[in-house]
Order: structure tokens, then C-alpha cells, then sequence
């Protein structure tokens, strides 16, 4: 049992060491011998820890080669792409439900914050800043820290995802004023500390960007098709023979 927990030390070692970058993706672990010296450890120990990283996903045994670093298997999904229209539909599924729990908790400060976000955006005053607060302090609000660390991190990816940075300026320069006015109703619902009211009034916000998304998809496919077809016209047509 003492060798067992022994090898698991020396997994987790190993691991820090490749999270760290000493062994970085692709790279070679350092011979079993070196390792067993390194770790203070017998090559049996090395052994059977190069196998619990190897069904870890965490590195190939190559025979007659060696031990390969290979990419984190639990960190892989980060390369994922997100788009707008998945980004928005999951804000209004959890923002619905957020402000329905905001409602029951939110405080007179916090209500407060919001009023103040709301007079920034009216008077044009770092509106998209004050759009974020607004939504983080509602997320604050529900006193549900899972909650509040999604809409942080939809926030995130809603300001570092190009492609996204590029829509949502498109949608938020549509109408300043349906923004304000939506927030205006989300924010009175919090007041009267009404659940549905203030899901039904985030679910009406999103929803009106989703509309907007799809015109914005819409317009740039026939840009698109229109692009297509003037090329295809300029390839085949006879206007040079007829003039």
C-alpha cells in the first residue's frame, strides 16, 4: 500500500512539472533512470507511475524511443469556439434565471448600482462598461457564486473572442436606446422584486438580440451570395463580345 501511494506521489509530481513547462507537449521525459534518481525513488516506482500518466492521457510510451509529453487532455476544450449566437443563448438561459434569484436577494445598495449604470448609459457614459455592470452586479445579486463566475466568464469570452467583439458591436450600435429601455424594465422588475417579471424582462433583452444576430447573419450571406454571383457573372459574360 506504501509503494502504491508512493507512485501516485510521484504522478502528481510529474504532472506539476509538465504544467508548469519544464516538459512541455511533445517533448521527452528524461530517461526512468534519471527520473528514479531525480524522485529519490526505484525504477519500479517510475514504472508504474510513467503507466497511470499514460492512461491519464498525460504522455505516449513510444517503445524504443521513449516517454512523450502530450497535450492535457482536461484542457483541450479551451480551443473551442464559441459563437455569438451560442454565447447569447446561454447568457439568456442563465441571466433569466439569475435575475429571477436577484429579485428575491438584491439589496437597496445594489439596487442603487444599477441605477447608476442605467444614468451612465442614458448619458452616454462609458455605456458598454456600465452594460457590463450592470449584468455582473445582478449576476452578484443572486448570492450564487457558480452563477456569478458564468456571467464573469461570458462577459470574458464576449470581450476577447474577435469574431464576437465584431457582432456585438454591430448589435449594440442597432439601438441604444431599446437597450436602455430593456434594462430600464429589468432593473424595475429587481425593484419590485418580482421573479418572473424580471426573468420575462431579461428573456425579452436577449431575445432582441438573437433577432438582431440573425438579421446581421442574414445580411452578410447574401453580401456573400451577391460577391459569388458577380464573380461568376464576370467569368462567363459575352459583354465583351457584343459591344
Amino acid at each position: 500500500m506504501k509503494n502504491r501511494r508512493m507512485f501516485w506521489q510521484i504522478v502528481e509530481k510529474i504532472e506539476a512539472l509538465i504544467d508548469s513547462g519544464k516538459y512541455p507537449p511533445g517533448s521527452r521525459l528524461p530517461p526512468e533512470r534519471e527520473l528514479a534518481e531525480t524522485f529519490n525513488v526505484s525504477r519500479p516506482t517510475i514504472r508504474e507511475a510513467i503507466i497511470a500518466l499514460e492512461v491519464r492521457q498525460r504522455v505516449d510510451v513510444k517503445t524504443s524511443s521513449g516517454v512523450y509529453v502530450l497535450e492535457n487532455p482536461h484542457t483541450s476544450s479551451k480551443d473551442a469556439k464559441v459563437s455569438a449566437f451560442e454565447l447569447t443563448q446561454a447568457r439568456a438561459l442563465v441571466e433569466g434565471e439569475a435575475a429571477a434569484l436577484a429579485a428575491i436577494s438584491i439589496t437597496d445598495d445594489e439596487l442603487e448600482q444599477l441605477e447608476a449604470t442605467l444614468i451612465a448609459m442614458e448619458n452616454g457614459i462609458q455605456p458598454e462598461k456600465a452594460d457590463r455592470e450592470f449584468h455582473l452586479i445582478i449576476s452578484k445579486a443572486t448570492r450564487n457564486n457558480a452563477i456569478s463566475m458564468s456571467v464573469e466568464k461570458f462577459w470574458q469570452l464576449r470581450d476577447s473572442e474577435p469574431e464576437i467583439i465584431n457582432v456585438y458591436n454591430n448589435v449594440c450600435n442597432r439601438s441604444d436606446a431599446d437597450r436602455l429601455e430593456e434594462h430600464r424594465k429589468i432593473f424595475l422588475a429587481l425593484k419590485k422584486h418580482d421573479s418572473a417579471e424580471a426573468r420575462q424582462a431579461m428573456h425579452y433583452h436577449f431575445n432582441r438580440l438573437i433577432n438582431i444576430l440573425f438579421e446581421i447573419s442574414e445580411a452578410r450571406a447574401l453580401e456573400e451570395v451577391r460577391k459569388q454571383s458577380n464573380q461568376t457573372r464576370d467569368l462567363y459574360s459575352l459583354n465583351h463580345l457584343v459591344e
